[in-house]
């Protein structure tokens, strides 16, 4: 059986930094429209300690999600030394579509996919261009689709991107829009007659019967804004639960059905949402098989980058491999996880060894 390997990765992480400071004048409201006790500077020293975000980075006003995913695939494709016109699918991930700045309408037509496939000029029509939404685990998801497709013998060549631009679509009276950034990462995955690298095994799941709407659009905590306009909200409590109750789980499955020991993982890849959430999933999934977290197993970028939906991770294994965060690195033979959690609410996980 052909397994699937990723032969080249890229990221973009946009120029403009939005430091938490520059939150201290923002009138941030309760769900209800009333005010908060506190003063910002307390508020937003509250929110770092328990999402570990310092700083975020926003677009230019110029460029759209599909723009900031043409620029992370461009350079995945050149890592991967491929020619793009014998790409069979272009997957992107996102959840939004293309938000100009200050507008109120996403704009999905045409598909993201076939923008970027726009943007490189690929001529092939056997070049297939699609999206996925999938919450922030899309570019996992979209990966796992990509492994499908090869598995199937009808690709052998995929790009998949994560593309995001959250800072269009946040509530700038919630304290919870200080969570979110833009970005985009991508990656090329490609059928191997090798069977000493690849993607070993993954796990996804949805749940719905009580987690479809924990994260959901909404009105403004401002309540003299426009009822029509809409932006990102959740239940941030019961999205922490939910997430320290499954994602170890779903970790567990994918490891477990991989035939590799715990003990072999030297990195684990978790979407980039809250640093403390975060530190909890690897706390309990490391307890799942009675062992220590061992040092410097969970590379971390959320720090200087936010929460960018489903390009943290693509850029956070970008980051590493391109030996850009400090004191982290993947070798050959290395296993991994990458892992995530999102609207859905969606899991997934995958095992892959470099």
């Amino acid at each position: 059986m052909k397994l699937s390997v990723i032969t080249g990765t890229g990221s973009f992480i946009p120029s403009i930094k939005k430091e938490n400071a520059n939150f201290n004048n923002h009138v941030f409201l309760n769900a209800d429209g009333t005010s908060f006790d506190n003063p910002n500077p307390i508020i937003i020293e509250k929110f770092k300690s328990i999402t570990g975000i310092e700083e975020r980075r926003y677009a230019k006003e110029e460029y759209k999600a599909s723009d900031l995913g043409y620029f992370a695939a461009k350079k995945a494709i050149e890592d991967a030394n491929i020619n793009p016109e014998e790409l069979d699918y272009i997957i992107f991930a996102h959840n939004f579509g293309d938000v100009k700045k200050d507008a109120i309408q996403s704009d999905i037509l045409p598909s993201l996919a076939t923008r970027v496939k726009y943007l490189l000029q690929i001529e092939n029509p056997n070049c297939v261009a699609y999206d996925i939404l999938f919450g922030c685990p899309g570019w996992i998801e979209g990966v796992i689709q990509a492994q499908a497709f090869i598995k199937a013998g009808i690709a052998k060549k995929c790009l998949v991107i994560g593309g995001e631009t959250l800072s269009r679509v946040v509530d700038i009276n919630d304290r919870d829009s200080m969570i979110y950034s833009d970005g985009a990462g991508a990656c090329i995955v490609e059928a191997t007659d090798k069977n000493d690298s690849g993607i070993l095994s993954h796990a996804s799941q949805t749940f719905t019967k009580d987690e479809a709407y924990y994260l959901f659009f909404g009105n403004s905590n401002d309540k003299s804004k426009d009822k029509d306009v809409r932006y990102i909200k959740m239940h941030g409590r019961k999205i922490y639960e939910f997430a320290l109750t499954n994602v170890p789980k779903a970790m567990q499955t994918a490891l477990d059905k991989s035939g590799v020991s715990i003990d072999d993982v030297k990195k684990v890849f978790i979407h980039q949402a809250n640093e403390k959430m975060d530190e909890a999933i690897i706390k309990r999934f490391y307890r799942l098989y009675k062992k220590p977290i061992p040092e410097g197993v969970m590379p971390m970028s959320i720090h200087k980058l936010g929460n960018s939906s489903v390009a943290t991770v693509p850029t956070l294994l970008d980051l590493v491999l391109k030996g850009n965060i400090e004191n982290q690195e993947v070798n050959k033979g290395d296993v991994i996880i990458l892992a995530s959690v999102g609207a859905g609410m969606n899991i997934n996980a995958i095992v892959y060894k470099y």
